[in-house]
């Protein structure tokens, strides 16, 4: 009854974790979540306020497939003002949420038996939407050592005649690592050998960046334009995550083939939500700032108690609101009934039902020895998680 599509793929772990939290934050147990990957700001009132204009005037129908064109050429100046980048209106896809915008990519460049080679960690959803694609996920492994970032080294050993495209996420989910623009560059003199790899580019945290300014693949290569796709979306910088909105911004025959998909699967996303992202790129920035300034004070704090606890390895993240620690010297140890936790996710479901902490093991973004830690939670949270994990993994023995 059930199709091999849909048993090819698993289920989203960071969904999975998050469900359990919430069934026992119901049954009354004390739970602090650091697992959503979500901010825990309210969307800024004037795009909420651009939002009910839009519902009070009766603006609720249909747009085009594509996204309102103000929206669209919206983004384009804001790509062109804030990014360094030149990319048409007519080349941008407003879809469902930044999720959609990678799958629909995916679907309309991967063939079935295509490499699509995505650097480990990895977000959790990539190779489930390449084996979507019919695609084969070629992981690579990135290094603790490296803050978990692919070497040019690493992309030279992995390229093969059947690699089709190349996934990167700067700032990182699930690492909060960012590329420097040096890196960047290494890594687009070893795809100049290799002229029809496709470069998805996903930059949804940009504005989320502590040290310097966020770097695109296309400031560092700009000659790469003609086959690299920008995925990007309102959620993270903007508070906005239920409100669905994203879109791809790339080369024509790509944004052409993707509005083609859009056009039969799910039409353009929620014209009340685009008027919304009308607002968010032409008002204000302070409260995007005023967040940023937030999560950089949390994240100092979440790595300097991470570090404080034996045993664990943590490094300062550049962006996103992650921290990733190394938490292997764990793995293999007992709980004081008697149960070896033998994989990260062992250690998650423990810190989770003895101690209420919702983590999301490494396990499912590919790296066995890390825990990735939100840090989109109150400062109160954080410490009291901060107590309770430390409990936790010292009980280990």
């Amino acid at each position: 009854m059930i199709s091999k599509r849909a048993q090819n793929v698993s289920p989203s772990q960071t969904m999975k974790v998050s469900g359990r939290a919430k069934e026992l934050a119901r049954e009354g147990k004390s739970i602090i979540s650091l697992s959503a990957g979500e901010p825990d700001f309210k969307t800024p009132a004037h795009i909420c306020n651009a939002a009910i204009d839009a519902i009070t005037e009766g603006f609720h129908g249909y747009t085009m497939n594509t996204g309102m064109p103000e929206l669209r050429e919206a983004i384009s100046e804001k790509l062109k003002r804030e990014n360094r980048i030149d990319i048409p209106p007519s080349q941008i896809v407003l879809s469902n949420g930044a999720k959609q915008s990678v799958g629909f990519t995916l679907l309309a460049t991967i063939d079935k038996g295509d490499e699509v080679i995505i650097p480990a960690p990895y977000w959790v959803s990539y190779p489930e939407m390449v084996k979507l694609a019919e695609g084969d996920p070629v992981i690579v492994n990135t290094q603790f050592s490296n803050n978990y970032k692919l070497t040019a080294e690493q992309l030279e050993e992995a390229l093969t005649d059947k690699t089709k495209a190349i996934i990167l996420c700067s700032p990182s989910n699930p690492t909060g690592s960012c590329y420097t623009r040096n890196e960047l560059k290494e890594l687009a003199s070893v795809l100049d050998e290799y002229p029809d790899v496709i470069i998805l580019s996903d930059e949804i945290y940009e504005y989320i960046v502590f040290e310097g300014e966020h770097v695109s693949i296309l400031n560092a290569a700009p000659h790469l334009k003609d086959r690299t796709v920008v995925i990007n979306g309102f959620s993270k910088g903007f508070a906005m995550t239920g409100w669905r909105l994203g879109y791809m911004a790339g080369p024509k025959p790509i944004a052409d083939a993707v509005a083609k998909i859009q056009s039969q699967e799910t039409s353009a996303p929620s014209s009340i939500s685009q008027k919304a992202g009308l607002a968010a790129y032409t008002g204000t920035m302070k409260p995007v700032e005023d967040m940023k300034a937030a999560f950089k004070k949390r994240r100092d704090y979440i790595v300097q108690a991470l570090q404080a606890i034996e045993g664990v390895e943590c490094f300062t993240p550049s962006g996103a609101f992650y921290v990733f620690p190394d938490v292997h010297v764990f793995l293999g140890k007992s709980t004081p009934d008697g149960n070896v936790i033998e994989t990260t996710t062992d250690l998650a479901i423990y810190l989770l039902e003895e101690f209420g902490v919702a983590t999301v093991p490494g396990d499912a973004f590919g790296e066995p020895s890390g825990l990735r830690l939100s840090y989109a939670a109150s400062m109160d949270d954080l410490e009291e998680a901060m107590v309770r994990i430390s409990k936790g993994l010292s009980s280990l023995s």
